[in-house]
């Protein structure tokens, strides 16, 4: 455990040991911006390399909804990005270089799943699924929310003859040139899919169980120009970052959480708009969605319209009955024959930090705690989990935003609750339940006034049918992670 030492500004301390679960984007973030503070970490990794949601996803078309160069750190800026929405594998070249800038890398350990955190006197005792044991003071679970590939439970779906999988285990032995492709699921993956593959495959078959509301938004490719200006003036890119940053403050950020807002309004304008360039009025009554735009995750695509009216292309709205040697069978008796069918089914989002089995103080469960749902409080820390915090945790920000801007404006709440730590003022911080309970009451109520809550189906909504989700502004947010009110902590 920590010992009492000087901190670098000559006031009396500790030093903190802190682990960090998971080396994707928020991970590699926390490690940067944790050594800055002197602090020492130690990152857990179960995969063989970092990048999380970026190593796990390679399928065709992948890229970020996000702009690229608002979906960066601000310490480590990259005006090398050759698109305005970055592929997916220079997204996790991105992340990989920053690693080793940053002298990340040797400090994770790589292949050895954590398996177990439990809370004994005064800090957490690690352990991996390869046996190893460790004891840390304070312990961020950067470990994502898009991890756990949702795989639903169509009957039939081990007879089928071809080759299946999840878009998030791509399957690149598979031949898909002059095959038939099923699809199944309509969200943003799915209509990256769709725009990548039909021109190379015999024919398309999309499975949509709900329409959704698709943006026209050109993915401009950045010149060498663009490219060598932004590196030679860095003032230059921040700007232009700055401008990203507020359109989308201003635009989406501010149309979700007012359903009556004018923003949204526009929004919803635009994507009628774009929805009727659809010549086939059949086809355009297939894609209309029953609900407002924005309600589901708004998705951005250059073509997904003109790509969706090829020929070879076939929106099926009839529901998926089975699944047969040879295709997939629906509701009006059609069996649609393929060779592959890729399943675009989302993730389980309630997962967070499990499967890790996590026991806080006085031995209580986090799935006990979280029996009715994952909850945290401001989206960090959880009552009787002293000194756990979490990165794009239960209910924050998960809109159209930069999730590198949420994740960083979290460890600045977290890092002044471990400067409570390192001052040797306490040794346990956790919420209390009263401000957990105080503040999902308030969050729950403003979700009445929010897009999410207007009619749709969306992995936004938890069981209650209540939007899982940041409810407030992004200024409360920003403002909520700049500071800490101790009243609401049980400290110790």
């Amino acid at each position: 455990m920590a010992q009492e030492t000087s901190t670098a500004d000559g006031q009396g301390g500790r030093d903190l040991r802190v682990a960090v679960i998971g080396a994707g984007m928020a991970g590699i973030l926390a490690a940067v911006r944790l050594e800055e503070d002197g602090i020492d970490v130690e990152i857990f990794e179960k995969a063989d390399r970092v990048g999380g949601t970026w190593r796990d996803n390679t399928y065709p078309g992948l890229s970020c909804d996000v702009p690229a160069h608002v979906y960066t750190y601000a310490f480590a800026r990259n005006p090398g990005w050759s698109h305005f929405y970055a592929p997916g594998a220079e997204i996790q070249a991105y992340f990989q270089s920053v690693a080793d800038r940053y002298g990340i890398t040797p400090r994770i350990r790589f292949g050895d799943e954590v398996t177990e955190l439990r809370f004994r006197d005064g800090g957490w005792d690690l352990a991996t699924a390869s046996g190893h044991r460790d004891r840390f003071d304070a312990v961020v679970a950067a470990t994502g929310v898009l991890h756990h590939p949702n795989i639903p439970d169509i009957p039939g779906l081990d007879r089928f003859e071809g080759a299946w999988f999840h878009t998030a285990r791509w399957n690149h032995e598979v031949p898909l040139d002059d095959r038939r492709v099923g699809l199944v699921g309509t969200g943003s993956t799915a209509v990256q899919i769709v725009s990548a593959l039909v021109d190379r495959v015999r024919t398309l078959t999309l499975f949509q169980r709900s329409a959704q509301w698709v943006m026209q938004s050109d993915n401009k490719t950045y010149t060498e120009a663009d490219r060598a200006r932004y590196a030679e003036r860095p003032e230059a890119l921040e700007a232009s970052i700055e401008r990203m940053k507020r359109t989308i403050r201003e635009g989406i950020s501010a149309a979700v959480i007012d359903a009556d807002s004018p923003q949204l309004a526009q929004i919803d304008e635009l994507c009628r708009a774009n929805l009727d360039t659809v010549v086939d009025p059949v086809l355009r009554e297939k894609l209309r969605p029953d609900y407002r735009a924005a309600c589901k995750r708004l998705i951005f695509s250059p073509d997904f319209y003109d790509k969706i009216q090829r020929p070879n292309a076939d929106v099926v709205t009839d529901r998926i009955v089975e699944v047969e040697p040879t295709g997939v069978r629906t509701a009006d008796g059609t069996l649609h024959e393929l060779d592959v069918l890729v399943l675009a089914t989302g993730f389980a989002v309630d997962r967070f930090v499990r499967p890790v089995h996590v026991i806080g103080r006085d031995g209580i469960d986090l799935d006990t705690l979280w029996a009715d749902g994952p909850v945290a409080h401001l989206s960090v820390t959880v009552p009787h989990l002293p000194n756990f915090f979490m990165l794009n945790g239960p209910n924050g920000p998960v809109g159209n935003f930069s999730l590198i801007d949420v994740a960083d404006a979290q460890l600045g709440h977290v890092r002044a609750l471990l400067g409570l730590l390192r001052s040797g003022a306490v040794r346990q911080v956790s919420p209390t339940p009263e401000a957990l309970a105080d503040f999902e009451e308030e969050r729950r109520a403003a979700a009445a006034r929010t897009v999410w809550a207007t009619g749709c189906r969306s992995w936004y909504l938890d069981r209650t049918g209540v939007p899982a989700t940041w409810t407030f502004s992004w200024e409360r947010f920003r403002d909520e992670m700049g500071s800490v009110d101790l009243a609401e902590f049980d400290l110790r």
